[in-house]
C-alpha cells in the first residue's frame, strides 16, 4: 500500500482537497473547518492553530463537508509538560445514533511520562474496540502527522505514515464494516480525567493550565459528500468510481487495498514494541473474544 497523494504535503495552516490527478487545490485552514464549540479557545497564531483547555473550557472544530472515503492528516504538536487529564483526539464520525467513528485520542500524563495514543472504532454505534500504545519519540516536542486512511476494504490508522493499527473489511465472515455513512473530521481538547491517566487515579492539575495542542497542517483527501444528492447514489458514486470532481481516488486503487510487505513489517514493529493494551486481549472484558479478533 504505497500512498501517493494528489500534491506536496504543505508545511503551512492550509487544508488540500485533491483537485487534479496532477495537483491540488488548497483553502485557508478555516475556510473549509470551523469550531464546533468554545470558539473563544481556538487561537489562530501564524500558520498554527491551537486548540486551548482551561477549567472554564476546552474547544474543538469540524470539517464544513463529509467525506465516503479518503485519507485524512493532522500534522499536531501535544500539550506539553504535565497534561495528565487531558485528552486531545483527531477522528471521523457519522451522525446519529447509529454512527461510525475511528477515533485517535491522545490521553496525557504527567512530565516525563509517556503520552498514550488510543484508537477505537464504532460501528453502527457500537464501540469498545479500544488499542492503546505509546509512541517512540516525544509528540510534545515536534510536529508529527497522524492519519486515518479509510477504503472499501480496510481502515488504517498511521502515525508518521507508520501503520499502527488496521482493521480489514472482513464481511465474508459476517463482520459489519463500515461503508455507507459519510464522515465528517473533527478534533478537540477536553478534561477527561476521571479516565484518561491511569484510569482517572491521576487528576488534571489546573495550576498547568491552559493546555494547548497546536497544528501546523491538516489535510483531507476524500470523496466528498453531496448533501443534496440521493444518499445511495453518493454511496455508488464514492464507492465504485475512480475519478471524481475532487480528482482520482487514490485511496481506492488496487495496491490501497492491503498493506504493503514493507508496511506489514512497520505495523509488526510498532505493535511488537508499542502496543500496551488491545481489547482483543481482554478477557476480563470480553468472556469470548470479539469476532473481528480472530483469524482473518
Amino acid at each position: 500500500m504505497e500512498v501517493r497523494n494528489g500534491g506536496v504535503w504543505r508545511i503551512v495552516m492550509v487544508l488540500c482537497v485533491a483537485a487534479s490527478a496532477v495537483g491540488v487545490s488548497c483553502s485557508k485552514f478555516d475556510e473549509l473547518v470551523q469550531p464546533s464549540w468554545a470558539t473563544d479557545h481556538i487561537i489562530y497564531e501564524g500558520e498554527l492553530l491551537k486548540l486551548k483547555l482551561d477549567n472554564s473550557s476546552g474547544a474543538g472544530f469540524a470539517s464544513k463537508s463529509k467525506y465516503l472515503y479518503g485519507k485524512v492528516t493532522a500534522e499536531l504538536k501535544l500539550v506539553e509538560g504535565d497534561s495528565a487529564g487531558t485528552v486531545t483526539a483527531f477522528y471521523m464520525s457519522s451522525d446519529g445514533a447509529s454512527h461510525n467513528e475511528f477515533d485517535l485520542e491522545f490521553l496525557g500524563n504527567r512530565t516525563g511520562e509517556p503520552y498514550l495514543v488510543q484508537s477505537n472504532l464504532y460501528i453502527n454505534g457500537v464501540g469498545n474496540r479500544e488499542q492503546r500504545m505509546d509512541l517512540w519519540f516525544d509528540p510534545t516536542a515536534d510536529f508529527h502527522a497522524y492519519s486515518i486512511l479509510w477504503n472499501p476494504r480496510q481502515v488504517v490508522f498511521l502515525v508518521d505514515d507508520t501503520p499502527i493499527r488496521v482493521f480489514s473489511n472482513q464481511e465474508h465472515r459476517g463482520i459489519v464494516f463500515p461503508r455507507d455513512q459519510p464522515m465528517g473530521i473533527y478534533s478537540s481538547i477536553w478534561n477527561a480525567d476521571d479516565w484518561a491517566t491511569e484510569g482517572g487515579r491521576v487528576k488534571t492539575d489546573w495550576s498547568h493550565a491552559p493546555f494547548v495542542a497546536t497544528f501546523r497542517g491538516l489535510r483531507i483527501d476524500g470523496c466528498e459528500w453531496a448533501s443534496t444528492a440521493e444518499g445511495p447514489a453518493e454511496v455508488q458514486r464514492c464507492s465504485a468510481s475512480a475519478w471524481g470532481k475532487e480528482g482520482r481516488y487514490w485511496w481506492k486503487e488496487k495496491e490501497m487495498e492491503a498493506l504493503s510487505v514493507h508496511q506489514s513489517h512497520q505495523l509488526i514493529w510498532a505493535r511488537a514494541n508499542h502496543l500496551v493494551y488491545d481489547y482483543c486481549s481482554d478477557p476480563a472484558r470480553f468472556a469470548t473474544q470479539p469476532p473481528e479478533c480472530g483469524k482473518k
